[in-house]
């Protein structure tokens, strides 16, 4: 079965979810990329160990996850490599860049992933690090490439504000 592109799967995904896949997708000690059958199998052994003790706060929110789990695999197969399903967030200083171009008087639409790539190159970063919103040594070259990645894989047009990172 084919899947979708993740972009629309990650805006269908929760965010537990989603961290909990990621956590899955990074760990360095896991040998293949992990399946959504392997996504539900960690799902359910881990209500017992200290992963849900930090991260979640209610025995329910792992139910919740594995009813949601389940529909992703009955929707996509239990085969669907689990990255997919990872949602996108821009780290905390590009995020400030996204909210910086938003809120940017004149904008008559939401900007663009690629809209926002071009207020950073026309001076953006450097106006909110001279303004002290972004931290002095925050690499203009590391945004970009951030930029760039997300650019990649979503597409120049993809609205900038549903990869800004609350937290």
């Amino acid at each position: 079965m084919a899947i979708r592109s993740s972009l629309d799967v990650a805006t269908r995904i929760s965010s537990e979810l989603s961290a909990f896949i990621e956590k899955l997708v990074d760990d360095p000690d896991r040998e293949e990329a992990p399946t959504l059958e392997a996504v539900r199998a960690a799902l359910q052994e881990s209500s017992s160990e200290e992963l849900w003790e930090d991260d979640l706060r209610h025995p329910q929110d792992r139910e919740s996850m594995i009813i949601e789990l389940n529909a992703l695999i009955e929707e996509f197969g239990p085969e669907a490599l689990a990255a997919a399903f990872v949602s996108a967030k821009a780290s905390e200083a590009l995020s400030r860049v996204i909210e910086s171009a938003v809120t940017e008087v004149g904008r008559r639409r939401r900007p663009t992933l690629g809209a926002v790539r071009e207020a950073m190159l026309g001076g953006l970063t450097a106006r909110l690090i001279g303004d002290g919103a972004i931290e002095a040594d925050e690499d203009h070259g590391v945004l970009l490439a951030e930029i760039d990645e997300l650019i990649r894989r979503f597409g120049k047009d993809t609205p900038a504000e549903m990869f800004v990172r609350f937290e």
